[in-house]
């Protein structure tokens, strides 16, 4: 299992949002790439990016940021929000990026998600994120009627090998994981799971055991969970 230190940006700044509200958002440090080089230093080797005004805007806003981490450390990068287009997706990894994250675009254009799994594989994930068991879009602002479980389904029929799944009503809480919803998830499909959404302390690290891996971000923040503990657990 592996642990992904989140970093989420909101012009320009590290933030965390509470349920996914964007007027909740509270800076949570100085300088990103500050920050991605502590998580390096304690010892993780991915980190997952979130660019909260490309996913409202449907494009890359704060871009420049996420390349500049994966230029400046060695840490491997995953980035979501805004990636909509072929264009999108190949910029960011040509450019140093590992792993790609589409989000809203499972839901209004698979036929981007087929090809860009075809194209790059392993380097594509799907984001899924629901609240009351039915997906969200567009930084969570557009709802749907489709039930996260379906979904996943339909995206592991599309050739997706990472699912990173988050409870919309549990992420920024501390309150810890949808535990049900992710057993559900990990048994309906194949898929490399990743959780994400409520993560407080080394139990919610614990109670993952056995999925692919879990993002961890206000806890690591506000010190509910050391990410040095969290790594060696992981191992």
């Amino acid at each position: 299992m592996i642990i992904l230190p989140a970093i989420d940006i909101k012009d320009g700044k590290c933030v965390r949002l509470y349920k996914g509200k964007f007027y909740t958002a509270q800076q949570v440090a100085e300088n990103y790439l500050t920050t991605a080089k502590s998580f390096e230093q304690t010892g993780a080797e991915w980190i997952h990016t979130v660019d909260l005004d490309g996913a409202k805007n449907g494009e890359p806003i704060n871009d420049e940021i996420f390349i500049d981490i994966a230029k400046n450390t060695n840490l491997k990068v995953e980035v979501g929000g805004g990636i909509r287009t072929m264009n999108t997706i190949e910029y960011y990894l040509s450019n140093g990026i590992s792993r790609v994250i589409l989000g809203s675009v499972a839901l209004s254009n698979k036929q981007l998600v087929v090809e860009a799994v075809k194209a790059y594989g392993e380097k594509i994930a799907v984001g899924i994120d629901a609240k009351h068991e039915t997906v969200r879009a567009s930084g969570w602002l557009e709802k749907s009627d489709i039930n996260y479980i379906d979904l996943a389904k339909e995206m592991e029929q599309l050739g997706v090998k990472y699912i990173i799944y988050t409870d919309i009503s549990k992420d920024g809480t501390l309150e810890g994981l949808n535990l049900e919803h992710l057993d559900k998830i990990s048994k309906a499909v194949s898929c490399n799971i990743i959780a994400s959404g409520g993560v407080k302390d080394i139990n919610d690290i614990i109670a993952c055991k056995g999925l692919y891996g879990v993002i961890c971000g206000k806890s690591i923040y506000n010190g509910s969970l050391n990410l040095a503990e969290a790594l060696k657990y992981a191992c």
